[in-house]
């Protein structure tokens, strides 16, 4: 979708894409909307609750099945096990993408992981398209006259396509970018700082893990320490999806930087940043020329 301000501003039901690496705002600027009738959509929780909660629930029962009381316990029927995904605790899904590395870490090998990397791809491909029938369930049934879209930071290494097109044709795409070495060395750390599980790549992974294994001298997988791989792999992670994202904001989205949604105080701040970017892309200017001006102009 594409807009001038005016036409932005008239638009009676707002429905947002929000794009970037995990750390970006994305998730602050959706909850905070959700307080101002905005839907709130988390691919991640969807994936989580539709797509991956059979294979959530089948890989907490195998573990539960090697404990001799919970074994039997399962076996008769006698206990239930449910899965209680919430948008702000995805521990469930992290778990299930888990780590590559060796099994005394609690790491996986290189078929496990790749084969739930695959189930973590097709789930966010089937999130996103849903994202259309959200926005009605989230008008018709809901009342939310606004829909954010709160995307997980691998929606650029999907390849899919036909996804993001459909994003664009359904919302205004927004991404989120981090402009200087400060920001970018933040991010960075904070990642390093509690390893989390990725999604990486098919090409990306097979590319990296050559390298991590010369690097650390290691022959195999299984001599990897999961977290240590992690820290590894995240700074060039994050430096080679920077050109993903640009090439969908480029001729789908608009560009807003970190230092502009760090001073997003409310809807109306969230707004005005909108119709900035827009303004901005239709002059031509780049987003990171906006610099850290109060996004609602105010002192």
């Amino acid at each position: 979708m594409h807009f001038t301000p005016d036409s932005f501003r008239a638009w009676p039901t707002k429905r947002i894409t929000l794009l970037g690496m995990s750390g970006v705002g994305k998730t602050h600027i959706s909850s905070m909307l959700r307080g101002h009738d905005w839907f709130h959509f988390s691919g991640d929780y969807r994936i989580g609750t539709r797509y991956l909660d059979e294979p959530i629930l089948d890989l907490i029962k195998q573990q539960a099945m090697s404990v001799p009381f919970l074994r039997e316990l399962l076996r008769r029927d006698w206990i239930d096990i449910k899965n209680n995904i919430k948008i702000h605790d995805l521990g469930p899904v992290l778990t299930f993408v888990g780590k590559l590395g060796g099994p005394e870490w609690g790491g996986l090998p290189l078929d496990e992981f790749s084969r739930r990397q695959a189930a973590y791809r097709e789930g966010e491909i089937a999130a996103m398209r849903d994202v259309p029938a959200f926005i009605r369930k989230g008008q018709e049934i809901y009342g939310y006259p606004h829909f954010v879209n709160d995307v997980g930071g691998s929606l650029c290494e999907l390849d899919e396509p036909g996804v993001v097109e459909l994003l664009a044709e359904h919302t205004l795409i927004l991404y989120i970018q981090t402009t200087t070495r400060e920001e970018e060395d933040t991010l960075i750390k904070r990642a390093q700082s509690d390893p989390k599980p990725l999604y990486l790549r098919p090409a990306f992974l097979a590319e990296a893990l050559p390298l991590y294994l010369a690097d650390k001298g290691i022959e195999y997988v299984a001599q990897i320490e999961p977290d240590d791989f992690a820290r590894w792999v995240f700074p060039r992670l994050f430096h080679s999806r920077i050109p993903r994202y640009e090439a969908i904001a480029r001729p789908h989205g608009y560009t807003v930087t970190s230092q502009d949604v760090a001073q997003v105080r409310d809807e109306r701040d969230f707004l005005a940043l909108l119709e900035t970017a827009i303004a901005r892309k239709g002059s031509g200017v780049r987003g990171q020329d906006s610099g850290s001006k109060d996004a609602a102009g105010r002192a």
